[in-house]
């Protein structure tokens, strides 16, 4: 998970202002494979997001995979980051990793209040996911 925070730690760092930096968000926005129909509803919307976010995730060979979608371009493309760093890992190694990327980047500095609430609602939403796949886990052994 390092080597991939450190790849997108390098891509923004190409950027010398936030406009640019939002502008890339948005490309990232746009590669975002789309979420299920059946999971854009109320059930999957995270709570806490100035935006409409809708996060789902399962468990397939012992690691977590995330399909997400907003209404919003720049929250897409924080999501994508997201999925980008913790799809594909165990649950154990979602909720031991420490997303530096988002401090080294100045994500969460440089979203509004409202937006950097958000952005801790989606990582907990993910976080959730991972810890009751553990605990699933864990009784079925």
């Amino acid at each position: 998970m390092d080597k991939i925070q450190d790849e997108i730690i390098g891509e923004f760092s190409v950027f010398d202002d936030w406009l640019d930096k939002y502008d890339y968000l948005i490309e990232l926005s746009d590669a975002l494979p789309p979420i299920d129909a059946a999971h854009r509803t109320d059930r999957y919307l995270i709570n806490g997001c100035q935006s409409r976010v809708w996060i789902d995730a399962r468990l397939e060979g012992g690691k977590v995979y995330y399909t997400a979608d907003s209404d919003a371009i720049i929250t897409k493309g924080i999501i994508a980051l997201l999925i980008r760093v913790l799809n594909g890992r165990t649950p154990q190694e979602i909720l031991a990793t420490d997303l530096y990327f988002i401090d080294a980047i100045g994500l969460k500095e440089n979203l509004s209040p409202t937006r950097s609430n958000g952005l801790l609602a989606m990582l907990n939403q993910m976080r959730l996911y991972a810890l009751a796949f553990e605990k699933e886990s864990e009784m079925k052994r």
